[in-house]
């Protein structure tokens, strides 16, 4: 994923980023796995770094009948989308910053960069076909998980 640099950050000058207010960061767990429970917290404290986001700890046990056919084989399972384009959906390992640099890499895109990169891969243009990760969307996730 590779865009044009920017210079125009206003998350680093103390401004908030209007453009987070797109985001959607989904943790898939199980309240019975152990790397769930440790990551918990540095998932939550990415939240806090980015506010406007809507970075959302969704139990897949809890909420099974909520996920379609939605399949998570490893944890932590992410998805991240821009509005409804599922830009990540899979296994990532659970450091927070490889989700913190993977965020500030598609926050480095336009909107129409975002577009381009979602439908770029068979398996990309896959997820956004899919009426479950689709469904996943910041409505459905504020009646089914608080945001952290």
């Amino acid at each position: 994923m590779e865009s044009a640099p920017r210079t125009d950050h206003p998350e680093k000058h103390g401004q908030r980023n209007p453009t987070l207010a797109e985001f959607v960061i989904v943790c898939l767990c199980a309240e019975w796995c152990g790397v769930c429970r440790e990551y918990r917290e540095g998932f939550a404290a990415l939240a806090r770094q980015f506010p406007e986001a809507g970075f959302h700890w969704l139990d897949i046990e809890e909420h099974a009948d909520n996920l379609g056919d939605i399949d998570v084989e490893n944890f932590p399972t992410l998805l991240i989308k821009r509005r409804n384009l599922v830009l990540f959906y899979g296994i990532m390992l659970p450091t927070p910053s490889h989700l913190k640099r993977t965020l500030e890499a598609f926050l480095e895109q336009s909107s129409e960069e975002s577009e381009e990169y979602a439908f770029s891969s068979v398996d990309r243009h896959g997820w956004q076909d899919d009426p479950d990760l689709r469904h996943l969307d910041a409505a459905c996730l504020g009646r089914l998980c608080p945001q952290d």
